[in-house]
Parts: structure tokens; C-alpha cells; sequence
């Protein structure tokens, strides 16, 4: 079946196939001379105030504040550039907007990830493009909260990744922000991406700029640990694995307690992560968060060339010069090139933290 949507000012797309789901909505490929994509989504709680939400949205594009965060090439933001309906029957109209497709310079962000992807779509990213991603999503999750969005639902799902690691974010929609002194609020949570206060929190609680920072923290070390969620691992008690978000409200955390968790041998070593970001880990989970600029600065003072080392053995294998020998080199001895298929210590997608960066 062929859908179209429509706009408010009468032009029409043709949408093709469907290229991904998520939570809320539905996205598809637009028949169109540029790059664009539809997200639809069926049954927003309040209908009439998720129009009202694109609408603003797509209005603030123009605002210097949104201007500046959208100044960049290759885009960083994929934002609503059109609230659409589709053709029919008002009562069936499914509401939704146009956006950039960010496909045409971007892998899912969880390629960097999983190994087997990352082999696939990204053969020439090493740790070193880990680390300018972390650096790269640290800046535009600052440069978003210094305009006044939250992102609020901070998740691999939403991002995207170019072979340099540059970042990209989708699912606008479902930011909180302020338009004319009246307060949109955040209204998605992710299983494993939840800042702790926020998990069980009552539904239309509002997150704030530190719920996303912790989330930031979350992502920083899966990039830099070759996807180990940092709450990852069967409880050090004996007792029963049941999630992240149950690790994470018991602060099961090897950076926190090194007897909290249990994790199998082939998991990647605490000090893949310098010093200093360890320390930003720490705070994060434990203590006071550091922001985003933060996270920012020290990144990028990681990723200086003197900070760096590569390995003898592999040229691809790029580790911190804090670290005396290769890492992927040792995981690659005692993983054995093995999976493991257990959730608990794994990436999102049930992936093994075994089978590391090029060897």
C-alpha cells in the first residue's frame, strides 16, 4: 500500500519503503530530490499535543539557537522539517514530520559497537575513531543543553556515526524544551539509558540536563570498552541477574565496587579507560556528574596524538599510552575469537565483549 503525506500547506510526499520502528513511531524513505525520511507515529497519548509539539519544533528551526546547532556539515541533528498527516479519512490520519535522512552520511551509531557490524560498515575505525565519537557526542549532547534541550531518551538507537566519528542524533521529537515560556517535557525512557532518579519515575516526570549526562557517561564507556555497558555483569552476591537498570540501581558497577559485579574473563580491562576518564566514570555513577562540556574537554584531551599509542603487532590496534601494552591484542589471546551470547555482559543486541577492534 502507498502512503502519502500531506502538509499543513497542502504539499504532498510520497512515502517508499520502511526503513525502521522504534518505540513510538514508524519510519519511511521519502520520494523526493533530497534526502529526507518520514517518522509517523500512530498513537501519540495526546494526539492533539503532539501536533502542537512538531509544530513549535518546526517553527524554533528557524530561531538563532536552533540555527547554530544546525549550521553544521554534514548535519548533526536530524530536525522536523515539516509536520505531515497522512491522506485518508481524518479520523484514521496518522501525524508525523519530515526530516533529514541521515543515512547518507551516517551508520547506526550501534555499528561502532558490535564488532561484526563495525567490520562491516566501519573496517577502518579503530579505537582512536571510539574516542573522537565519544568526544563528538560529548560536544553536541553540551552544544544541546547550552540552547535549552534535554535530550531526555539518550540511546544508541537515536544516534548515528560517520567513519571520522562524528555523531548525529535523531527522534527530536521527543526532547524537552521550552517555546514561548511553556515547557514541552520529555516524554521517553530506554531500559539501560535511564539515569537512576528517573527509573520508575512517574510517566510526564521531566528529565533534566543530568539524566542525560549520566546516560553520556553510559555511552562514553561502552565507545571507549568496546560496547561493555559499565553496569553490565551478574550481581558479585550470587544473586540473580535481572538488568541494567537493576545494576544500576544498586550501584553494581565494576569502576564503582570491583566485587559488585562478576564479568567473564574475555571482558575488556578497566584501563582501556585513561586515568582521567575513569575518574569522569566514577563521578558519574557515584558522585557528583560532570556536564557534557566536561566530558567535552577531556575527550578531547585524550585524543591528542601523544596520548596515543599503536600497537607493534597491528597497525589498527590503537590503545592509551597509559596502557604499556595492546589490550586488543591480549583480549584477542583470551577471548579466542569466542562469542558470548549472555545479555548481562553484553552490548545492546546481545553481543559478546570478545571478539574486539581489528586483529
Amino acid at each position: 500500500m502507498v502512503l502519502t503525506v500531506v502538509s499543513d500547506t497542502g504539499r504532498a510526499w510520497r512515502l517508499t519503503e520502511r526503513i525502521g520502528n522504534g518505540s513510538e513511531g514508524v519510519v519511511y524513505a521519502v520520494d523526493d530530490a533530497r534526502p529526507l525520511v518520514a517518522k509517523l507515529v500512530p498513537d501519540p497519548p495526546i494526539p492533539a499535543a503532539y501536533r502542537r509539539r512538531i509544530a513549535r519544533l518546526v517553527r524554533q528551526r528557524r530561531e538563532p539557537r536552533t540555527v547554530r546547532l544546525l549550521a553544521d556539515t554534514p548535519v548533526r541533528i536530524a530536525w522536523p522539517l515539516a509536520a505531515v498527516r497522512t491522506e485518508g479519512p481524518p479520523e484514521a490520519a496518522v501525524d508525523g514530520y519530515l526530516m533529514a535522512d541521515l543515512r547518507r552520511d551516517h551508520h547506526p551509531f550501534a555499528h561502532l559497537l558490535a564488532p561484526a557490524a563495525r567490520r562491516a560498515a566501519l573496517p577502518q575505525a579503530t579505537w582512536a575513531t571510539a574516542l573522537a565519537a565519544a568526544r563528538s557526542l560529548a560536544q553536541l549532547v553540551a552544544d544541546l543543553h547550552a540552547e535549552g534541550y534535554v535530550v531526555g531518551d539518550l540511546k544508541p538507537d537515536n544516534l548515528w556515526v560517520d567513519g571520522h566519528g562524528r555523531v548525529a542524533i535523531a527522534d527530536v521529537d521527543s526532547w524537552q524544551f521550552t517555546d514561548a515560556g511553556e515547557l514541552f517535557p520529555g516524554r521517553m525512557g530506554t531500559p539501560g539509558y535511564t539515569a537512576p532518579e528517573r527509573i520508575g519515575a512517574q510517566p510526564g516526570t521531566p528529565p533534566d540536563r543530568a539524566a542525560d549526562d549520566f546516560v553520556l557517561a553510559v555511552l562514553v564507556h561502552q565507545l571507549l570498552t568496546d560496547g561493555l555497558h559499565p553496569f553490565a555483569g551478574h550481581p558479585g552476591d550470587g544473586g540473580a541477574y535481572l538488568s541494567y537498570d537493576d545494576n544500576v540501581l544498586n550501584g553494581r558497577c565494576r569502576l564503582l565496587d570491583r566485587a559488585s559485579v562478576v564479568l567473564p574473563r574475555s571482558a575488556p580491562p578497566v584501563d582501556l579507560l585513561p586515568r582521567r576518564l575513569q575518574e569522569l566514570c566514577r563521578a558519574a555513577f557515584g558522585g557528583v556528574r560532570p556536564s557534557a562540556s566536561a566530558w567535552a574537554e577531556a575527550l578531547a584531551a585524550e585524543a591528542e596524538p601523544n596520548r596515543l599509542r599503536g600497537c607493534v603487532a597491528d597497525a589498527r590496534h590503537v590503545h592509551t599510552v597509559e596502557r604499556p601494552w595492546c589490550p586488543w591484542c591480549d583480549l584477542a589471546e583470551a577471548g579466542g575469537g569466542e562469542r558470548t551470547d549472555r545479555t548481562d555482559v553484553a552490548a545492546p543486541g546481545g553481543r559478546g565483549t570478545a571478539d574486539a577492534w581489528p586483529k
